[in-house]
């Protein structure tokens, strides 16, 4: 009986927690990914490509993903990278 509810409760944070999660201000974060995209692009420039930059990175990983699901979604202002 104990470990049921204690597999609830924590069903039910997992839960909750993901519910914040999937809320994202799109705008905020394109305009984010936009600012750390001038600033990577010396990199690009000199040779160094995404995947490089990206695995060095974890804002620049984010924000791939961010780009990917924007375009996906044909939120305004997503750009491909």
């Amino acid at each position: 009986m104990m470990r049921t509810i204690c597999l609830a409760v924590a069903a039910l944070a997992l839960m909750a927690s993901s519910a914040d999660a999937a809320v994202i201000d799109w705008q905020a974060e394109l305009q984010r990914c936009r600012a750390l995209r001038e600033s990577v692009a010396p990199l690009l420039q000199a040779g160094e490509g995404i995947s490089a930059v990206g695995r060095s990175n974890r804002s620049v990983r984010r924000c791939i993903w961010i780009q990917r699901i924007a375009v996906r979604k044909k939120i305004p202002g997503a750009e491909v990278w």
